[in-house]
């Protein structure tokens, strides 16, 4: 387990420095092309998007990096259901924007690789 261990924290780590240089080929790779992107709003209501709906979002984005901004990223856990599944929590800033990720994750063909990104954002 300990190899899966560190296996999901190089993934959770490529995914954090992914969205901190708005690099949306490695944001592609960590997520399972049938993934689910959610976020939770302040009115209670829910926004999801497809793989096919966020990567491109992410290809026009403006790059913290690129703006000179530090990289403030928090794997806060770790945790595994089962030889295949695990789940994280991580937590950041982008621009003016905190987040707090809930990542589910499988081990596919031998990948880990997320399968739900739910988060919610707060200012920063």
């Amino acid at each position: 387990m300990s190899n899966d261990y560190s296996q999901v924290l190089e993934v959770l780590e490529t995914y954090l420095d992914a969205l901190h240089h708005t690099d949306e080929k490695r944001i592609a790779d960590v997520f399972h092309e049938s993934a689910l992107y959610a976020m939770s709003t302040d009115t209670g209501g829910v926004m999801t998007r497809t793989m096919d709906e966020y990567i491109p979002v992410i290809a026009k984005r403006e790059s913290p990096a690129s703006r000179g901004e530090e990289k403030v990223a928090t794997i806060h856990s770790i945790e595994f259901g089962g030889p295949n599944t695990a789940f994280a929590r991580v937590s950041g800033v982008l621009g003016s924007t905190g987040y707090v990720d809930l990542i589910t994750l499988m081990k596919i063909d031998g990948k880990w690789r997320f399968l739900t990104k739910i988060f919610h954002t707060v200012p920063a």
